[in-house]
């Protein structure tokens, strides 16, 4: 997808026709926001290239959800959205449904492209190309509760965050924000004010938190999906923890960092590389396991948490590359390598 394909249209258009997901259907120059009402600039700006989904089955309508262009001939919305579909129709601002098709799914960052034919005045938007800053200005639109034509508005209030998806799938890198975010707001662009898109909705956690899956991760899975329906995620094969204070005290860790590795699957690319836990001492009332190997690096970057390797796998690598895994075992510090393979089918 080139870049200028995708540039963000500044081209005013009133009125948004974006309903976001998984609830059931109810009967001047410069940046974007540059004036003295930038969320009112940016939702004319946006509006065109959002789109309102309705998902049927055999049965009728199953679900509705919102979209946006990626590409003059590309939606992007949730996997969960569209999970199930035998049709699924997108209304633009114009106030015309049209037939898209799922050009692939991907269930393990919740995201799905669709090949759609858009109206005239409606252009791909441009994704963030880099991580946004906590604090950073920031919309929801979409239709949270059915409401349609919605934005909130917030801030970027966490980073590279790791959370569970709507199918229970773990994903890494995602935006946090307390932009209102309700049932109905999946699929959904986060955007900056600068019409950039930070992240796609994917759900909420609790009161005044919203998640939305990162830019990065999208600019990888969204190519893929368009070229041949699917994306491979790397898979090192490991069962892991968090080192918590009380598991870098039984395993004598100098600090609570790193990544603890609480057993290797047989058969898994880290079998015979990697080495899990052993046995369990108990710290201050608490079993702890012990003897398993504690990743700190891969290729030479730091790994302090769960989320970093996560993100690490999912952004810097692909199946069958072979990385260089930073480990201390039995208390001392040494590098072995382990060559990735593809994620299971979640299926």
């Amino acid at each position: 997808m080139d870049g200028t394909r995708r540039r963000f249209l500044a081209a005013a258009g009133a009125g948004i026709a974006s309903l976001a997901g998984c609830t059931a259907p109810q009967s001047g120059s410069g940046a974007v926001g540059a004036g003295d009402e930038p969320y009112v600039d940016l939702y004319e700006s946006v509006s065109p290239s959002v789109v309102r989904l309705r998902v049927y089955d055999s049965i009728g309508v199953l679900a509705e959800g919102s979209g946006w262009l990626y590409d003059d001939g590309v939606l992007v919305t949730n996997d969960h959205v569209v999970a199930g579909a035998e049709t699924v129709r997108a209304q633009f601002a114009d106030g015309d449904w049209v037939e898209v098709e799922i050009l692939g799914t991907d269930p393990y960052s919740d995201l799905a492209a669709l090949s759609v034919d858009p109206p005239n005045g409606a252009g791909g938007l441009p994704l963030l190309d880099e991580q946004p800053e906590v604090g950073t200005q920031v919309a929801a639109v979409g239709a949270p509760l059915g409401l349609e034509g919605s934005l909130t508005s917030g801030v970027v209030s966490g980073v590279n965050r790791t959370i569970s998806s709507v199918r229970n799938f773990t994903i890494s890198g995602a935006v946090q924000t307390d932009a209102a975010v309700n049932p109905g707001n999946s699929g959904g662009p986060l955007l900056t004010l600068d019409g950039e898109v930070a992240g796609v909705i994917t759900q909420a956690g609790a009161e005044n938190i919203g998640f939305a899956i990162s830019a990065a991760l999208t600019e990888r899975v969204i190519p893929a999906l368009v070229e041949t329906g699917s994306f491979e995620h790397s898979y090192l094969g490991v069962r892991i923890l968090p080192v918590t204070p009380l598991l870098a005290e039984a395993n004598d860790l100098e600090s609570a960092r790193g990544v603890y590795v609480a057993a290797v699957p047989t058969g898994s690319p880290a079998d015979g590389v990697l080495r899990g836990g052993t046995e369990s001492v108990t710290v201050e009332g608490s079993p702890q396991p012990t003897g398993g190997d504690v990743i700190v690096a891969l290729d030479g970057t730091r790994v302090d948490t769960t989320g970093q390797l996560g993100t690490y796998l999912a952004l810097e690598t692909s199946p069958g590359d072979t990385i260089s895994v930073t480990v201390i075992r039995d208390g001392e510090r040494q590098t072995v390598d382990v060559t990735l393979g593809t994620r299971p089918d979640p299926r």
